[in-house]
């Protein structure tokens, strides 16, 4: 999947967040939405005008990014 087609990133757009192209559907609500619960279902539910393509967009551009960029997981500090 190319998610190039489906995602993009507009300064006047949510202050340059990437978006699902042609809504106001950030990929961090998307990934906030299903860190509080929410299954695919109840997001293609409350935004209906998501496709299948773009919600795997989402998914393809977070892989690429984390490919690309170097990750380390937060240490706990006691």
């Amino acid at each position: 999947m190319k998610w190039q087609s489906y995602i993009t990133s507009d300064e006047k757009i949510l202050a340059g967040k990437p978006v699902i192209k042609g809504t106001r559907v950030s990929v961090e609500l998307f990934m906030e939405l299903l860190s509080k619960g929410w299954s695919i279902e109840d997001i293609r539910k409350s935004y209906p005008h998501l496709n299948d393509e773009q919600v795997l967009a989402v998914f393809a551009y977070l892989k690429d990014c984390m490919q690309t960029e170097l990750y380390f997981p937060k240490r706990e500090t006691l």
